[in-house]
């Protein structure tokens, strides 16, 4: 049975999707599917809500890849498991950490299709004279979204403006 909830952040509406074992999407959104909750989707509200409010650096609630191909999975797993909270990395740096052939211009591609940002965080790539994009936040704002997450851990200074 799948399970979606919905968390109000300072960077929009969030949705969570849940198989029951596993957190299998994280979107922006603004109406919520009919569906029950389950831990795994109970977990993830709450380490969502800790994580906006600076009190989680880590989301440690299960996710699936499965559905994603072969090279694509292994770029997100390598962006998952290497770049922790407060760090950035660059999409060329991300291509060779990945150990596929993967072309950094294609990492774009990967990040703008992850299908859990936040957890797996495609906002910490970055290219390498500047933000590079984000297809993550409300429409119109992903460029906006992807300063704020990373102003948020530290990544960048705070804006002046």
């Amino acid at each position: 049975m799948t399970s979606f909830g919905l968390l109000e952040s300072p960077v929009g509406v969030i949705g969570i999707e849940s198989d029951g074992t596993a957190i299998t999407r994280v979107t922006w959104t603004t109406s919520i599917p009919a569906s029950g909750a389950d831990t795994v989707l109970s977990a993830a509200l709450e380490q969502f809500g800790a994580y906006f409010s600076g009190d989680l650096t880590t989301f440690d609630v299960p996710i699936d890849l499965g559905r994603q191909t072969a090279v694509t999975r292994a770029v997100l797993e390598t962006l998952y498991e290497t770049v922790g909270h407060g760090e950035s990395v660059t999409y060329g740096e991300l291509a060779a950490r990945s150990g596929t052939e993967v072309p950094a211009r294609a990492i774009g591609s990967i990040m703008g299709a992850n299908p859990i940002p936040l957890i797996v965080p495609c906002h910490r790539v970055v290219a390498g004279d500047g933000l590079g994009g984000y297809s993550g936040g409300a429409p119109g704002e992903g460029l906006a979204t992807k300063r704020w997450l990373l102003e948020h851990e530290g990544v960048l200074p705070r804006s002046l403006f």
